[in-house]
């Protein structure tokens, strides 16, 4: 095991853990890859906002002046956790509503012969979306596979894919099942010089990693906060001279100007409102005072990648050892998330088994299902562990032992 330097030391679960009434449960969860628990501070935030007076936005009365400043500060914050302006925030259902929007308003442009590029490492929401909207306009899709014997997404491979013709690149910035991180800047490099745009997708690396739109020199990010303890919905992040070259579909009498135009009907004050305080809330888990917020997540960010490393090499040093385990999460560059499976007991056995134990790890393909098809998994998938900010060592071994157990 490696160990702590001063950076995660800084870093207190035990004071992490208070602020989540969920874990006062007799369970452990696994499950942040599909939705993270949800501390006080988001919940009284989103409550706030609901009992404390809203209107619909306006800056003539105070309720309305409230909403306003709701969403105002939710830009600010998701800019600061995205890399971004915040007048190049957009906010929506979920992400994957916001990538069909994304889609609808891209393709318009799109004529017979354009062509688009998609992985199969990536989440179907980043998939889907695309594969559909070229089906509409008699665009040609391209595929850059994930090598299963590696749970790699070759750099290569992705290259290959993009021609002169193709107009966007759908990228994960980490698979929501193997973890594994492609390398963003030489993608974006290699679409950039043939004039393509890359859309990425965050949702899975938000929660444990930073997200950088202006470093990273995509056009567009994507992620959900509910993945990093906020409320459910999903928030886009683009190039503001993207945004503003765009025209969707919108009512006649909704505002035209850049980001209302892409968000339809009136925002969900609440959960922005949760959003904000879900931001400060991973900018506080180990910072400085007296920094920027940007700053402070970084800080954050930095000593939060090493407890859950620490704590996603020891579930992988153990599960090692229990005989018959079979591990899929093998890429070099990866996030804190374990895929596994036992050789002979289904997942959903093995899940079941550690359900009844006190654990919550699900086994699914996740709606990754071209990257659990290249596993040779098909339809079923196999289990995902992920750690997330609450996450302990106690825990990591009560699931080893569950799983030797099923086993």
């Amino acid at each position: 095991m490696s160990q702590p330097t001063s950076v995660a030391r800084m870093y207190d679960v035990d004071q992490v853990r208070n602020q989540f009434p969920a874990l006062s449960s007799p369970h452990a969860f696994f499950d942040g890859p599909g939705g993270s628990q949800t501390p006080v501070a988001v919940a009284e935030a989103v409550s706030a906002a609901m009992l404390q007076g809203l209107s619909n936005r306006d800056r003539s009365t105070p309720t309305g002046r409230r909403a306003d400043e709701i969403v105002v500060q939710a830009r600010e914050a998701m800019a600061d956790l995205m890399g971004a302006e915040p007048d190049s925030v957009v906010f929506g259902r979920s992400m994957t509503a916001l990538s069909y929007d994304l889609a609808r308003v891209l393709s318009q442009e799109w004529s017979a012969g354009a062509e688009v590029v998609v992985t199969s490492l990536d989440h179907d929401a980043n998939v889907r979306p695309w594969v559909q909207a070229a089906e509409r306009r008699g665009a040609v899709v391209r595929w850059a596979h994930l090598d299963a014997d590696s749970a790699e997404l070759p750099t290569q491979a992705v290259r290959d894919a993009i021609t002169e013709r193709t107009r966007v690149v759908a990228l994960t910035a980490a698979s929501n099942i193997l973890g594994t991180r492609p390398d963003l800047p030489a993608v974006i490099e290699a679409a950039h010089q043939v004039g393509a745009l890359v859309v990425v997708d965050a949702v899975h690396l938000a929660p444990h990693a930073p997200v950088d739109l202006t470093a990273w020199d995509a056009d567009v990010v994507l992620c959900s906060p509910y993945k990093f303890c906020g409320p459910h919905l999903g928030v886009l992040a683009g190039r503001p001279d993207l945004l503003a070259s765009l025209r969707p579909e919108k009512l006649l009498p909704s505002p035209d100007r850049v980001p209302e135009r892409f968000e339809l009907g009136t925002l969900p004050y609440e959960l922005l409102a949760g959003t904000t305080a879900a931001v400060d809330f991973l900018a506080g888990l180990a910072s400085t005072p007296g920094r920027s917020r940007r700053e402070r997540l970084l800080q954050s960010y930095r000593a939060l990648e090493e407890h859950e490393q620490q704590l996603r090499e020891r579930l992988e040093v153990g599960l090692a050892r229990i005989d018959g385990s079979v591990r899929y999460s093998i890429a070099t560059h990866r996030t804190p998330t374990t895929y596994f499976a036992l050789e002979h007991r289904s997942s959903a056995e093995v899940s079941a088994a550690c359900a009844r134990a006190g654990l919550i790890v699900p086994a699914s393909h996740f709606y990754a299902i071209e990257a659990s098809r290249r596993l040779g998994l098909g339809e079923t998938g196999a289990m995902r562990a992920g750690m997330a900010p609450y996450t302990t060592e106690a825990e990591v071994d009560q699931l080893l032992e569950a799983v030797e157990a099923a086993g």
